[in-house]
């Protein structure tokens, strides 16, 4: 495959689709958002937190456990994944509990996961 084979060298502006794409254009604040998301979801550590919590609700020490990392360490996770509204938490006594905060981040893990097992 020849390496300028995936470079356009044509001239012509397609003006129709360039309007088409501009008037569905996300804003500038909803990208910042979107791309924000993806950084908190693509780290390791934390998108194992949230595929350990897609299977099930969890405390701090099971998921220290399950990871072999500090409970610090995954506190400090979890604090970057609340911040991210990706996880929600409940309290029963002295345990906090951890799950996904919605369908949004099951789907998305989900399909992520399908999507390099297809």
């Amino acid at each position: 495959m020849a390496k300028n084979e995936f470079i356009c060298d044509c001239e012509v502006i397609h003006f129709n689709v360039v309007s088409k794409v501009k008037e569905k254009m996300l804003s500038e604040e909803s990208f910042m958002r979107v791309t924000t998301f993806f950084k908190v979801i693509g780290d390791n550590t934390r998108f194992r937190i949230l595929w350990a919590l897609n299977q099930n609700e969890m405390c701090v020490c099971d998921i220290a456990n399950l990871l072999s990392m500090t409970k610090s360490a995954i506190s400090h996770q979890l604090s970057v994944l609340r911040k991210a509204n990706l996880v929600s938490f409940r309290r029963e006594g002295k345990t906090v509990y951890y799950s996904l905060a919605d369908e949004h981040v099951k789907n998305m893990l989900d399909a992520g996961v399908s999507h390099i097992h297809d």
